[in-house]
C-alpha cells in the first residue's frame, strides 16, 4: 500500500512557473550576440542544475571562449532583466496549492536556483507565504540529482522521505526525489520531455491533473 503523504516538496522553475522556456529564448538571444547558439540538447543539459554545473554545460557545448561564470551571468543578467513581467506560474498550481492546504499538508521549496531568485519569483506572484520555507542552491553541499535537498526537506518539514511528495520538472530532480526516498511526481514540458522522466513514481501534464489529485485523497 502506498505510503500516506504528509508533506510536499516543490522544484521551483519549469514547475511551478514557465521559466524555462523564458530562458530558452533569452540564453538563446545571449548567446547569438556572442556568435554562437544556444540550443535543446544544452537546454536539457542544464535543466535542473546548479549554477556552477550550468555555467559548464554552457560554455563548453556553445564552445564560446569565455569564463563559464562570466557567460552564464550574461545570459542571467538578460533574464532576470524580463523575468518580473514574462514569469507565469503554470497550470494547475494554484488549485493544487489549495489542495494540500484543504488536506493540512505542509508546503516547501527546494529548488536548484538560489534561494533569492526563488523568494524574488514567489513573492512576485504572491505565494511565497504558502511555503514553510525555501531551500536553495547555498542551502546543500551536492546539487540534484544527489538527493541531499530533498533529505534536507523533508526533515524540515518534519516527515520520513517515504511520506514526502516531490513535484519536480526535470530528470535530475526526479533523480534525486527518489534517491532521497520519497515519492516522485513530475510534470513534463517542451524542454523536459516524459521520456527522461519515466523513473518518476507519477507523471500527470499539469499540477492540478485529476490522478494527482487522487493520490492525495481528493
Amino acid at each position: 500500500m502506498d505510503a500516506t503523504i504528509e508533506a510536499a516538496a516543490f522544484d521551483l522553475d519549469g514547475l511551478m512557473f514557465d521559466t524555462e522556456a523564458l530562458f530558452f529564448r533569452v540564453a538563446g538571444e545571449t548567446l547569438q550576440a556572442r556568435g554562437g547558439r544556444f540550443t535543446v540538447e544544452m537546454m536539457a543539459a542544464m535543466i535542473g542544475r546548479r549554477a556552477v554545473e550550468a555555467g559548464h554545460v554552457l560554455q563548453t557545448m556553445s564552445g564560446i571562449d569565455a569564463d563559464p561564470a562570466e557567460l552564464l551571468a550574461d545570459v542571467r543578467e538578460n533574464y532576470l532583466a524580463v523575468l518580473d513581467d514574462e514569469a507565469a506560474p503554470t497550470p494547475g498550481l494554484s488549485a493544487l496549492l489549495d489542495a494540500l492546504e484543504l488536506r493540512g499538508i505542509p508546503k516547501a521549496v527546494a529548488t536548484s536556483s538560489r534561494r533569492a531568485h526563488a523568494e524574488r519569483l514567489l513573492g512576485g506572484h504572491g505565494v511565497r507565504d504558502r511555503f514553510a520555507f525555501v531551500l536553495g542552491s547555498e542551502d546543500v553541499r551536492r546539487g540534484k540529482p544527489d538527493p541531499e535537498i530533498y533529505r534536507k526537506a523533508a526533515e524540515g518539514l518534519g516527515v520520513a522521505a517515504e511520506r514526502l511528495m516531490v513535484l519536480e520538472d526535470s530528470p535530475a530532480g526526479v533523480a534525486a526525489a527518489k534517491a532521497a526516498g520519497a515519492f516522485a511526481v513530475a510534470v513534463p514540458h517542451a524542454h523536459s520531455l516524459a521520456a527522461g522522466l519515466a523513473s518518476a513514481d507519477l507523471i500527470v501534464p499539469r499540477l492540478d491533473a485529476p490522478a494527482l489529485l487522487a493520490r492525495l485523497g481528493l
